[in-house]
């Protein structure tokens, strides 16, 4: 093979995360490394979600990827903008989901589980996807890491895990130093929020392979359950209270169809949000919330007996995810307060609830399924310590509907 793709040079990072030995690599990644030891984690299982308007949800149970159809009535788009106009291929996902459901089964849900004596241990991986076309564009590079670590982290803390540690991946044509170092500061911070180890990592140089000025990230996180403590969502019935955790706007999934409406409406990215004193490309760019501590002690309280990271799918894929068959939910309708930064995508995009609904996170990034008793607990100690809605309840029959 020619050396088209990477004909470069890989730098290696592994810091360990309570150790202060250095490494013997050359300058100027010497000196970008040696900053970039201390905490982190993150992990997510695959997951394709592409839609239209009339949801037809499909999931393979045996690789636990997951991708949905849809399509109107007739078989044709509405005429508002949808995920699939954004470029995300169907069938190309399907096909794919059957050939990884072939080669590895048993694989499924947020984070996959490895046993180790009385406990699991708990990990996933992902990246930030387009957003970081926003990250070039907009030039904030600082909390893109954060983006990275909450992908991963907020997946496998479903599970009741504890992160133990992060490992990140950045891959550049030519390294830019200073760049870089904004993007790993962000990774730092995001471990420190989820308050696991920095355990490593690798840089890669990689002439001709990405545009200039551009990089790509991607990291994976491992943690810890006791093997009595896992939340699998077996014991979930109807009458069981759906509590959200707000989010701090769109995160890190859905930005193929923010970008599209971005080209469509014509509008930049430092123009103001209406009624909002941050431009457009800051609440696009506001970092994903890192869930880790707060979900842990709700977990510690008890009552928790399933809990949804609502990334690429919505509530419409990633809620049904965590239910025993035959058994779904009922969303209130304005039981919490849908950032204005979702209003201005549907009202530039033209696009309809249902396609809202199933790729954004619409302000809730976390779903917690509990009892009703313990729901109460929950929201009365949201007052001050966080913020918590009731925002649906399990019923019987699949699917999410909205009332």
């Amino acid at each position: 093979m020619a050396n088209s793709i990477a004909a470069g040079t890989e730098l290696s990072r592994c810091f360990a995360a309570f150790s202060s030995n250095s490494h013997n690599k050359p300058n100027p990644t010497k000196t970008l490394l040696q900053k970039c030891r201390i905490n982190g984690v993150s992990s997510r299982v695959p997951m394709f979600s592409v839609s239209s308007n009339k949801v037809q949800p499909r999931k393979d149970e045996t690789s636990g990827h997951m991708f949905a159809v849809s399509k109107s009535d007739s078989g044709e788009s509405s005429g508002g903008l949808t995920y699939e106009d954004a470029g995300v291929d169907i069938d190309a996902g399907s096909e794919l989901v059957k050939r990884i459901a072939k080669m590895a089964p048993g694989i499924g849900g947020f984070g996959g589980l490895f046993p180790l004596g009385d406990s699991f241990l708990v990990a996933g991986t992902d990246g930030v996807g387009t957003k970081l076309k926003l990250a070039f564009e907009t030039g904030i590079h600082d909390t893109i890491g954060i983006d990275l670590v909450a992908m991963s982290v907020n997946d496998i803390v479903t599970s009741g895990a504890k992160p133990l540690f992060f490992l990140d991946y950045f891959a550049t044509s030519h390294l830019d130093v200073d760049l870089a170092e904004k993007v790993i500061k962000g990774i730092v911070d995001g471990c420190q929020q989820s308050d696991c180890a920095l355990l490593g990592g690798e840089t890669a140089e990689m002439p001709d392979f990405y545009a200039e000025g551009e990089y790509d990230l991607s990291g994976f996180a491992v943690g810890i359950v006791k093997r009595d403590s896992v939340i699998d969502g077996k014991n979930i019935v109807a009458g069981d209270v759906l509590i959200g955790l707000p989010s701090s706007g769109v995160h890190s999934n859905g930005f193929s169809l923010v970008r599209r409406v971005l080209a469509q409406s014509g509008l930049s990215l430092n123009d103001q949000l209406a009624g909002e004193p941050i431009t457009l490309g800051e609440a696009l760019m506001a970092p994903t919330v890192i869930y880790v501590k707060q979900v842990l002690d709700i977990i510690n309280k008890g009552g928790v007996k399933g809990i949804a990271h609502i990334t690429g799918g919505g509530f419409t894929d990633n809620i049904p995810r965590v239910f025993p068959k035959g058994l779904g939910a009922v969303i209130y309708d304005n039981s919490w307060q849908i950032p204005p930064v979702f209003k201005w995508i549907q009202q530039a995009g033209k696009i309809e609830d249902s396609e809202m609904r199933r790729t954004f996170n619409m302000g809730i990034g976390m779903v917690l399924v509990v009892s009703p008793e313990a729901s109460h607990k929950i929201l009365e100690e949201a007052n001050g310590a966080y913020t918590a809605y009731r925002i649906g309840e399990v019923v019987n029959g699949e699917g999410v509907t909205y009332h």
